[in-house]
């Protein structure tokens, strides 16, 4: 059976940088979480970062940058946490090869989970096309990450994958 990675937030668990969480309401989560393909997980709370933490972005480039030292990333009080994103990241990629995992379905937005957009490092609230640390990790291993607007590509993708392994 094929296994999501997912962001813990999209599950509800309150481990957003202000202690909330994006609870997808989606009748294919509640589903995959019954078979017991879900493997959820926070990478900055992995990382070490705690519950509520400062808002933080990444910048001089995205999550690859990031990965290879030409980016970093900053919250909104002047600290740098890019240790801990790039820690999380790791551990990401660790949980998702002990599972197998070949999908994953991660919060856009993040400068960790960003997998169409993420925040242009100015703390302005300005949207820009690009990934965050833990995605950039995963694509760069192999893995296909979604973002939750992609829900219904990522549900095909798997049911392509189950049909390829019934074979």
């Amino acid at each position: 059976m094929n296994k999501v990675l997912v962001s813990a937030c999209l599950l509800g668990d309150p481990v957003r940088y202000d202690a909330s969480h994006k609870a997808l309401g989606d009748a294919r989560l509640r589903r995959w979480r019954e078979e017991g393909r879900l493997v959820p997980i926070c990478p900055e709370v992995a990382g070490g970062l705690p519950t509520p933490r400062p808002p933080a972005e990444i910048q001089g480039g995205q999550g690859r940058q990031v990965l290879h030292g030409q980016a970093r990333i900053a919250d909104d009080t002047g600290d740098d946490p890019t240790d801990a994103f790039i820690r999380g990241a790791k551990l990401a990629l660790s949980a998702a090869r002990r599972h197998g995992v070949r999908l994953a379905l991660l919060i856009d937005r993040s400068p960790s989970c960003g997998s169409t957009q993420i925040y242009d490092g100015h703390f302005e609230g300005t949207l820009v096309a690009g990934e965050g640390v833990t995605t950039a990790l995963l694509r760069a291993s192999g893995i296909e990450v979604f973002a939750p607007h992609q829900l219904d590509a990522l549900g095909e993708r798997l049911a392509q994958l189950d049909a390829d392994e019934a074979f």
